[in-house]
């Protein structure tokens, strides 16, 4: 299991004009190169530019970034902190089959990528229940009341 500790980029230990520096670096359009000690370049693919310039970015803003790996194992705990919900409720979840989990011993483990892949269907989910909402709202005629109505108690 990764620890916060080795995992998280901590902007106070880099000098804040260096951080600038990046930052303007990272906002130009184009591509940034590597070089290193004998003169070689290498440029950075464009997928990881773009993570390179948002990382920057969030550092030059004062903000800690932390880096988790998509098969990291999460506890119970940690797992129902990610996703704003009671430990006992994603324990429900667990065993209802709703996220898939593993065991370690009798200690239940959640992959940081079925936390992503539950978060994605919970918020479509969330998403699709307030559109529908929204069109019974608008088909009963309520949603834009005529403008010389009085409002209804």
């Amino acid at each position: 299991m990764i620890t916060t500790r080795t995992n998280r980029l901590d902007p106070s230990l880099i000098p804040e004009e260096q951080l600038a520096e990046l930052a303007r670096v990272f906002a130009l359009p184009g591509q940034v190169a590597l070089i290193d000690e004998n003169g070689n370049r290498t440029h950075l693919p464009h997928a990881l530019f773009e993570h390179f310039a948002r990382i920057v970015r969030l550092m030059s803003e004062h903000k800690a970034i932390v880096m988790v790996p998509e098969d990291e194992a999460f506890t119970t705990q940690a797992a129902a902190d990610y996703l704003g919900m009671s430990r006992q409720h994603l324990v429900d979840l667990l065993e209802n089959g709703e996220i898939p989990h593993h065991k370690v011993g009798t200690h239940r483990r959640v992959a940081f990528k079925d936390l992503l892949a539950y978060e994605r269907v919970r918020d479509d989910r969330r998403r699709n229940a307030l559109d529908r909402l929204t069109d019974q709202v608008i088909a009963s005629g309520k949603y834009f009341p005529e403008p010389n109505s009085e409002p209804q108690e």
